[in-house]
């Protein structure tokens, strides 16, 4: 059975999850997300999805997403932490949940962007998932900074924009294999997030 938040990319015979508005994200891969909002965006993902979320942290890293901040986007019962005490072991841990294809969404809170070999790995467990247990695993990769992971289906970044009695933000789409760069001012109405086509940041 299709999930219905499911849709079909028309060069591609995978399915992707659609997010904010038109915007989505190819599953059963490795996708990045950077910037100051990494998390609120992960969240607005998870919030899409249905089933438990798999969230990984290092147990030495300070920044942690706060379950009460995530509320008004989906329930926090359904966070699952894990804390690796080495750092090997996050993206370990993260290519074996994929691999096993039972969590629908699997974020990992890095320290440091990282390396080509390891996003592949991450992709071909995202895929083995898929075929083996007929499930579309996600993997989201927020990284420090500017990001830059290679090899990532697609790297997004979020950026807070707050003003005078408004909350917003800034999404631009950095890569993707099958869209180009483009930016979006995020909004929260009437509780819902909503993207809103902007120009180009230089």
């Amino acid at each position: 059975m299709n999930h219905p938040l499911l849709s079909r990319q028309s060069q591609r015979d995978r399915p992707a999850l659609s997010f904010l508005d038109e915007l989505a994200l190819p599953m059963a891969r490795a996708h990045e997300v950077c910037g100051d909002a990494r998390r609120t965006l992960a969240s607005v993902v998870a919030a899409r999805l249905e089933g438990p979320v798999l969230w990984i942290v290092p147990s030495w890293m300070p920044e942690r997403l706060n379950p009460e901040a995530a509320l008004h986007l989906f329930d926090p019962a359904r966070l699952i932490f894990l804390e690796p005490v080495r750092e090997e072991d996050v993206l370990w841990c993260m290519e074996e949940v994929l691999r096993a294809g039972v969590v629908p969404l699997v974020v990992a809170d890095l320290p440091a962007v990282p390396g080509l070999t390891s996003v592949r790995r991450l992709h071909l467990a995202a895929e083995t998932g898929a075929e083996e247990h007929g499930t579309h695993p996600l993997g989201l990769l927020l990284t420090p900074g500017d990001g830059g992971a290679p090899g990532v289906e697609t790297r997004w970044q979020m950026c807070s924009d707050h003003g005078a009695g408004r909350r917003g933000w800034l999404l631009h789409r950095r890569r993707a294999r099958t869209a180009p760069m483009k930016t979006w001012r995020v909004t929260r109405e009437n509780g819902s997030f909503r993207a809103h086509a902007a120009a180009m940041a230089e």
